[in-house]
């Protein structure tokens, strides 16, 4: 009995210096630059809701977050932060330096795009509490997770969860029997404002890639104003008119918001038209993390599956 309580000891004394080997750490931002995190964080603050909901599927110890402009949360994972309790901060674009120093922070998340960025008060952040930079828009929510989970040190948790959803993937893939030809994802808006067409190597457009789709990629000649997307091409109405895939995905739409493309006189010649295969990518798909990631698979296995 002895023996064993003396081996449990040196096992926890064991696993305790491992850890603390482990910190401080360096962190490489999406910018290039570092930024050292001292010790495990255990109070995070997000200033990107995009970012909030990987987050929240990794079991960061998540305090407050910035909301989307509205001053709202994301509709796939707002039961989760509500359990969670996590605070509501300044909505996007309105970044509240002493909001933040009066949380108290011991890592602060900020993303390098997108309009809930406080790229620009990085000096500042980084003046309250350790600040990491990370940019979801060039790959999916997985790796933006595995990013995360090296600054919170729980890499292995981190793997656990990919793994798990990398499966439900891979198991509705095999029982998808996919329309033919190659699909498209459209943030459509309709005429006299800007829409959006899917980039292949934006998370929306990865995550259909996973489940066996052949994405036709915006033509980036066709992007419209001063802002560039990695994930997007920002495109003028008309532009639409010139895609070529037979099926079209719409983003933040169900089927019932869907048929308002079907019925644009503009669009009736597009091929996903005339086969009556454009598609509601779901209500809760303006951003791709775990929670909305689970819901487009739910839906393509309901609408596809054999």
């Amino acid at each position: 009995m002895k023996k064993t309580i003396l081996t449990l000891v040196a096992l926890l004394i064991a696993a305790i210096s491992t850890t603390a080997l482990a910190w401080p750490k360096s962190f490489l931002n999406a910018d290039g630059s570092t930024t050292t995190i001292p010790t495990r964080p255990t109070r995070v603050l997000s200033t990107s809701v995009t970012v909030t909901g990987t987050l929240l599927a990794i079991d960061a110890p998540l305090i407050a977050s910035a909301t989307d402009t509205t001053g709202s949360f994301f509709g796939q994972w707002l039961s989760v932060a509500d359990q969670r309790s996590v605070k509501k901060l300044w909505p996007a674009g309105n970044v509240n330096l002493e909001s933040a120093y009066l949380e108290y922070p011991d890592l602060i998340v900020v993303s390098k795009s997108g309009a809930a960025s406080a790229l620009n008060q990085f000096r500042e952040l980084q003046s309250i509490a350790p600040t990491i930079i990370v940019d979801y828009s060039t790959q999916s929510w997985q790796g933006l997770a595995k990013q995360l989970g090296e600054a919170l040190g729980n890499e292995k948790h981190v793997e656990k969860r990919v793994a798990d959803f990398d499966q439900i993937v891979a198991d509705a893939k095999a029982q998808l029997d996919l329309p033919d030809g190659q699909v498209n994802i459209i943030s459509y808006h309709g005429p006299g404002v800007t829409n959006a067409v899917a980039k292949s190597q934006g998370a929306h457009a990865i995550l259909l890639s996973a489940l066996g789709f052949e994405i036709e990629s915006a033509d980036y000649s066709w992007h419209t104003g001063p802002v560039f997307h990695s994930d997007f091409v920002l495109v003028n109405y008309e532009k639409l008119t010139e895609l070529s895939a037979e099926t079209s995905f719409l983003l933040e739409a169900s089927d019932e918001q869907a048929r308002s493309l079907m019925s644009d006189v503009v669009l009736k010649n597009l091929p996903s038209v005339k086969n009556q295969q454009v598609y509601g990518l779901g209500e809760n798909t303006f951003r791709v993390d775990l929670y909305s990631s689970r819901e487009i698979v739910k839906n393509m296995l309901a609408r596809f599956g054999r």
